[in-house]
């Protein structure tokens, strides 16, 4: 049901508003969890690798989704809080139209260059085949991974997060039902792998999209609705494309790095692909949190009621904090009991690698947590220049920490140990940004009650 965030104490709002979210974005890490565990278990460590390879440049298009997710979300949520029904219909029939011309560029792009961005990446030969094969099927169900991040936008916007998390539920345990099924009884390898995620994600999407077509026919509006408007859809570029560049820039830095550790062999890059899906677990599902933490800010921006956002982004932090106590136990006391559902006992080094990983990461995801938090609410108020700065210094720094602590160590843990730096820095910029963001709003606030008395 649709949920205005503007009411009630915002703690008790936001967790009931975001657990949901953090069950959902659990839920669709499943599907590319589910895709190296049954690649690393049941068709070997070169699948695993090349499973990993592909991952990184399919973040790419998972940034446009993403972007597209957060610009018409941020939007809805605001006009929503407004109550300006009739702008918030014209939002969602905007971002619609404008993202199959997107996504049908992305297509062609994707098909076009995923063998270069591959050896760009420094590919080894023996998963190359493999890698390119899975790319290609991921790449033809990309319209299924837009409309079904959009649709997932748009129902959080309304205050509904309850309604993804059951279709996930019930999608990505699917997801590694057909997973187990195509490789293990038809012997397909990877390609089933990528088949799976393909049909699972089509009936998702579709099932969400009938959905919020019904929710919004729901919502009464004065006069017609026109299903297109350049100035909404300038308005969610603002949001959406400093949210794509961000994630893009992300992912390409990511395949820097995946170049970096591809240099110390495939049992390494096997180990910081299982590794790293555990990780992206935690970062996504706090990610999501934070997205929530934007729409609650968006809606009560439109509301006029500046105060309970600050209220808001504390609670946020509360929340993330909490769910980041188990993670860290779990990664450090048993990090090798998990990576053993994506790795063999007897894949010595890839082990060690994966293990490595986590012990130096999970330390530090209470400092991600509060600067993903911090970013919500920057989205929220689309304060973007700021967001994209504070997240471009984590991005430079991974980088460039990765390739110089790795030639200074010849050993992967100087890769590893790019990222708490990068995370740690920015941290102190978004949280400074944010503080300046909520001066700015509550200092307006207190002039327009000037103002009028």
């Amino acid at each position: 049901m649709n949920q205005d965030l503007t009411k009630g104490s915002p703690g008790k709002v936001l967790w009931a508003f975001c657990l949901p979210m953090f069950g959902s974005i659990v839920f669709q890490q499943l599907y590319n969890i589910a895709d190296s565990l049954v690649a690393g278990k049941w068709i070997g460590e070169n699948a695993l690798a090349a499973v990993g390879n592909s991952y990184n440049i399919t973040l790419i298009f998972i940034a446009f989704a993403f972007g597209c997710n957060i610009g018409c979300s941020v939007i809805v949520s605001e006009r929503f809080g407004a109550k300006d029904y009739r702008s918030m219909k014209t939002s969602v029939y905007t971002t619609l139209a404008a993202s199959a011309a997107l996504c049908t560029i992305l297509m062609a792009a994707g098909l076009f260059s995923c063998g270069g961005l591959l050896r760009l990446m420094k590919t080894q030969e023996e998963i190359m085949a493999d890698s390119l094969l899975y790319l290609r099927i991921y790449i033809w169900g990309l319209p299924f991974l837009f409309y079904y991040n959009i649709a997932t936008g748009i129902f959080s916007a309304l205050g509904d997060s309850g309604t993804p998390f059951r279709f996930l539920a019930v999608s990505s345990a699917a997801n590694v039902a057909v997973d187990i099924l195509f490789v293990k009884a038809f012997s397909m390898g990877v390609a089933g792998v990528a088949w799976a995620t393909f049909l699972c994600q089509g009936v998702s999407c579709a099932l969400s999209l009938a959905l919020v077509i019904k929710r919004l026919s729901e919502i009464e509006t004065d006069g017609p609705v026109p299903v297109f408007s350049w100035d909404i859809l300038r308005r969610i570029a603002v949001i959406a494309v400093p949210s794509i560049l961000q994630q893009s820039f992300i992912s390409v830095g990511n395949m820097m790095i995946q170049g970096c550790i591809n240099g110390f062999g495939v049992s390494v890059a096997a180990g910081y692909s299982a590794a790293v899906k555990l990780n992206n677990l935690v970062i996504t599902s706090f990610t999501t949190i934070g997205n929530g933490i934007s729409n609650f800010t968006a809606q009560n921006l439109g509301a006029g009621k500046y105060g309970r956002i600050r209220e808001g982004a504390r609670a946020g932090v509360k929340l993330v904090w909490f769910l980041c106590i188990p993670f860290c136990l779990l990664y450090i006391v048993c990090g090798k009991q998990v990576l053993l559902l994506f790795l063999d006992r007897s894949s010595a080094e890839a082990m060690a690698a994966g293990r490595q990983f986590l012990w130096i990461l999970s330390p530090f995801y209470p400092v991600i947590a509060a600067k993903l938090m911090t970013d919500g609410v920057l989205r929220g108020v689309s304060a973007m220049r700021r967001f994209m700065a504070a997240t471009f210094t984590d991005l430079i720094l991974r980088v460039v920490l990765a390739y110089v602590c790795s030639g200074l160590t010849h050993s992967p843990a100087g890769i590893w140990c790019a990222w708490p730096v990068g995370w740690s820095v920015a941290a102190v910029l978004s949280i400074w940004f944010y503080r300046g963001e909520c001066g700015r709003l509550m200092a307006g606030n207190a002039s327009r009650a000037k103002e009028i008395r």
